[in-house]
C-alpha cells in the first residue's frame, strides 16, 4: 500500500521532494499557498536561475561554510552532474558560464519551474493552495498536517518552507515555528548573501553608482583579508550592494565580536607603478586643465566630488599644481578606496537565510527528524547555507530529493 506523503512548501526543495516521493510510489500532497510554485526560484540569478555549479562534490562542500559536512550524504547521492542530467531529462537545455555557474540556455528561470511543475503533474502530485499551520502527532510520530483550510493525514511529512529571506515569496518562517512546536531547536536566522551597511556618508552621495571590473577586499579587525574577488558592486543610500558585496557578506559571520572594512581597487588591471605612470602622464599632458577634469578620465562622474573631498584638493585647481605627494594620495585612493562596514541589512533583504533547524537533530543520511518519527526536512529551513554560484540551489535539490525518497520509503 502506497504511503501518504505531505510536502509543505512549493519552492525548489519542496518541489524536488514531492517529485521524488512520487517517483518512489507515494501518494503526494504538496501544500503551497502561493498562486505559483517556485516563486523564489523565479527571481534567483536575476531571473535567470543559477541552477547549480558544475564542479566536484569536494568543491560543493568547500563552498558551504555552514554545516557542509552534514550535507555530505545528500550531495554525493545527487551531485551537480546528476542535477544537470535531471533537468536536461525534463527537457531544459543548460549552459555553463564563468565560475562554472549553470543556467538554462534560455536565461529564463521560468523554464526550470515550468519543467518541475510538469513533472509534478506527471508523478500525480496533488497541489493544494493551503497554508500549513501545525504538524499533527501521536506517540512520537507525525500523523498529518493541519492547514488553514483543512487537515491532511500523512505517513510522512517533508518540511520545506524555506527561511525568512524575501518574505514576499512566501518565506515567512512558518516552518521554524512548526519544527519548534515538535521539539526542534531553531538556530536564530540571519541574512547571508545580503547587502552591507556603511557609516560613511559618501555611499549615499554615490547612490545608484555601479562599479564594474573592480576588486573588492574585505579585512577583519586584525587586518586579515577574509574575502577578495573581482566583479561588480553598487553604492546605495545605506551602504553597498551588488554581486561582489552579496558574496562577501557570506564570509562575514562575526559581527558581534569583529569589525570589518572594505577596500576597493578601482584600477585592478594596473599595478601601482603602471598607474603612477598613467597619472603622471595625464597631469603633465593636461597641465592647464582643472584637476576635476583629470579625475573625469579616471572615475565615474558621481565619484569625483568624493575623491576631491578625501584628497582635500579643490576641483578647479590646475593639474600642474598637483604635488608628487598629492599624486601619491590619489594613487592610494584609486587602489585602496576604503569604507567602514557596520553590519548586514535586515534578514528580509537577504537572498539566503543562515540559521534554522539545528542539523544535529536531523539524520544526515535520510533528512529525518531525530525528534519526531516521519518528519523530514529539506532546503533552507535547515541551518545550512552556501556562497553564491548555484551552491544554495544545489543544497535545495539534493536535500529535497533525499527527503522525498526517504519519506516515501518510511
Amino acid at each position: 500500500m502506497s504511503k501518504n506523503v505531505v510536502v509543505i512548501g512549493g519552492g525548489a526543495a519542496g518541489m524536488m521532494a514531492a517529485i521524488w516521493a512520487g517517483m518512489d510510489g507515494a501518494r503526494v500532497t504538496l501544500l503551497e499557498p502561493n498562486e505559483r510554485l517556485g516563486k523564489k526560484v523565479n527571481i534567483t540569478g536575476k531571473g535567470r536561475c543559477n541552477v547549480t555549479n558544475d564542479c566536484t562534490e569536494e568543491t560543493l562542500l568547500a563552498n558551504i561554510p555552514r554545516n557542509g559536512k552534514f550535507l555530505y550524504s545528500a550531495l554525493y547521492q545527487f551531485n551537480s552532474q546528476a542535477v544537470m542530467d535531471f533537468f536536461r531529462g525534463l527537457g531544459v537545455p543548460l549552459k555553463t558560464e564563468r565560475g562554472n555557474r549553470v543556467f538554462p540556455q534560455s536565461d529564463s528561470a521560468f523554464d526550470i519551474t515550468d519543467a518541475l511543475r510538469r513533472e509534478l503533474k506527471r508523478q500525480g502530485v496533488r497541489w493544494v493552495r493551503d497554508r500549513a499551520l501545525e504538524l499533527e502527532t501521536a506517540e512520537g510520530t507525525v500523523t498529518g498536517v493541519r492547514g488553514a483550510q483543512g487537515t491532511y493525514s500523512a505517513d510522512a511529512v517533508v518540511l520545506a518552507t524555506g527561511g525568512v529571506s524575501y518574505p514576499g515569496t512566501g518565506s515567512t518562517g512558518d516552518g521554524y515555528a512548526m519544527a519548534e512546536a515538535v521539539g526542534h531547536t531553531i538556530v536564530p536566522p540571519r541574512g547571508s548573501l545580503v547587502p552591507l551597511v556603511s557609516s560613511d556618508p559618501c555611499c549615499g552621495r554615490m547612490q545608484g553608482l555601479a562599479l564594474k571590473n573592480v576588486e573588492l577586499t574585505v579585512y577583519n579587525g586584525k587586518k586579515k583579508a577574509v574575502y577578495r574577488e573581482m566583479g561588480e558592486m553598487l553604492f546605495t543610500h545605506f551602504g553597498v550592494s551588488g554581486p561582489l558585496v552579496l558574496s562577501a557578506s557570506a564570509h562575514l559571520r562575526n559581527w558581534d565580536t569583529d569589525t570589518y572594512r572594505m577596500s576597493i581597487d578601482l584600477k585592478p588591471a594596473l599595478d601601482e607603478a603602471k598607474l603612477d605612470e598613467r597619472l603622471l602622464r595625464d597631469l603633465t599632458e593636461q597641465s592647464n586643465r582643472d584637476f576635476e577634469k583629470i579625475l573625469a578620465g579616471l572615475v565615474p562622474h558621481s565619484m569625483i566630488p568624493v575623491l576631491l573631498e578625501r584628497l582635500g584638493i579643490p576641483g578647479h585647481r590646475k593639474a600642474h599644481s598637483v604635488t608628487r605627494q598629492e599624486r601619491r594620495q590619489l594613487l592610494e585612493l584609486l587602489k585602496h578606496f576604503q569604507l567602514p562596514l557596520t553590519g548586514p541589512r535586515p534578514v528580509a533583504e537577504a537572498i539566503v537565510t543562515s540559521g534554522g533547524v539545528k542539523v544535529g537533530e536531523v539524520q544526515p543520511g535520510t533528512m529525518e527528524s531525530k525528534r519526531l518519527s516521519g518528519l523530514f526536512f529539506a532546503g533552507e529551513v535547515l541551518d545550512v547555507d552556501a556562497y553564491t554560484g548555484g551552491f544554495n540551489l544545489q543544497i535545495a535539490w539534493s536535500t529535497g530529493r533525499l527527503a522525498g525518497r526517504s519519506a516515501a520509503r518510511k
